[in-house]
């Protein structure tokens, strides 16, 4: 059954425009949410600036670090909730701020930076990836309004949850000093509410997108073919690929499992109230930093191949359609099964003159 159009017994169907645009709207609602509580938190801030200069604690001697390390720390250095073990002074503190700020950290933007630095001149060297033969007009349908919305709205939040995450981790080492402390405070304040509140919707619409995409995403032997000959980039013809290519399924199982993996630990920090403790919060952000870092950095190339670099592919995620000879180069065994439904791009203007969601009701072979 089409997810767009199925309905309740009695209920008038709902276009696929209409479920389209109440998603947005939802969205746009949470969006607006979301940004006045970071000018709430900001204005709180701002109203007491000497708040965080009075409540800073002294530098920690060797002394206490000693007592902290030995367990002879008296109740000043314990944590006060009910039934609290911890040390508010923890060796496990230290710890997790030397992997954070020593490993973490800088093998993360080394990462960021120099997958930037090889697609830059990888599009230098080589450029775009054009079409070998003329685009014939004739059109093939690949995806339908609703799963072009799902993809650009997960997007849209993978690219806010990494910039407010990369403003985080590294901002105060470039804004603050640009800017000065209060436009980085705002800048920090607005991109702590947005990560926190953005992260969960964005995990629970990773999931949805998910397993939407499952079908089309099995990995059979025609992917490893792929691989071996890089996408088509070695020898001169293009390899096998259905529906989704080699490279289209790794970067979906990536999502599957390193993403995964950052949505359940973001999710263990941004609700710290089902009794996790202090150790488990911080291995949380450990691994949800580098998760997230390794899924930025290999993101930059997703973008790349999807947008300049390959001619074609973004008229995919656009307008829903492809042409012909794109298809038969980057999916041949998939444009074996649907060549027969290609239509010229009159026909698919009269379409969607006719129907407002023409291309919704458009269906392709399992």
């Amino acid at each position: 059954m089409n997810l767009l159009t199925a309905q309740l017994p009695g209920r008038a169907p709902r276009s696929g425009k209409g479920l389209t645009l109440g998603i947005w709207r939802c969205m746009l609602v949470a969006f607006v949410l979301v940004l006045s509580l970071g000018f709430t938190q900001v204005a709180v801030a701002q109203a007491d600036p000497d708040r965080e200069m009075s409540s800073a604690a002294p530098g920690i001697t060797a002394e206490q670090w000693r007592q902290v390390r030995s367990g002879e720390t008296g109740p000043n250095f314990r944590d006060s909730r009910h039934e609290s073990t911890y040390n508010l002074i923890n060796a496990s503190g230290e710890t997790w701020r030397i992997l954070r700020n020593r490993w973490v950290s800088p093998f993360g933007l080394i990462a960021i930076i120099g997958m930037a630095a090889v697609i830059t001149l990888f599009y230098v060297i080589v450029g775009r990836k054009q079409l070998d033969e003329p685009r014939t007009g004739r059109k093939l349908f690949r995806w339908s309004l609703f799963m072009r919305s799902l993809h650009w709205t997960v997007a849209t939040l993978f690219i806010t949850l990494a910039l407010t995450g990369l403003n985080l981790l590294y901002g105060k080492f470039v804004f603050r000093s640009l800017f000065g402390d209060a436009f980085w405070g705002w800048m920090i304040s607005a991109s702590k509410v947005l990560h926190n509140y953005l992260g969960p919707i964005f995990g629970i619409l990773l999931i949805v997108l998910l397993i939407s995409l499952l079908k089309d995403n099995i990995p059979k032997k025609q992917d490893w073919v792929w691989f071996k000959k890089a996408g088509g980039l070695t020898g001169k013809h293009h390899p096998d690929a259905g529906f989704a290519n080699g490279g289209e399924k790794a970067w979906y199982w990536l999502l599957a499992t390193v993403g995964l993996v950052v949505v359940a630990s973001g999710f263990v920090l941004d609700f710290p109230n089902f009794n996790q403790s202090r150790d488990t919060m911080q291995w949380a952000n450990i691994i949800h930093a580098v998760g997230a870092l390794g899924l930025t950095a290999v993101a930059l190339g997703h973008i790349y191949i999807g947008t300049v670099g390959t001619e074609g592919s973004l008229e995919a995620m656009t307008t829903g359609y492809v042409d012909e000879t794109w298809a038969k180069e980057h999916h041949n065994l998939w444009y074996e099964e649907v060549k027969d439904q290609a239509i010229t791009e009159e026909e698919l203007a009269a379409r969607k003159s006719g129907d407002s969601s023409g291309d919704i009701s458009a269906s392709r072979p399992s």
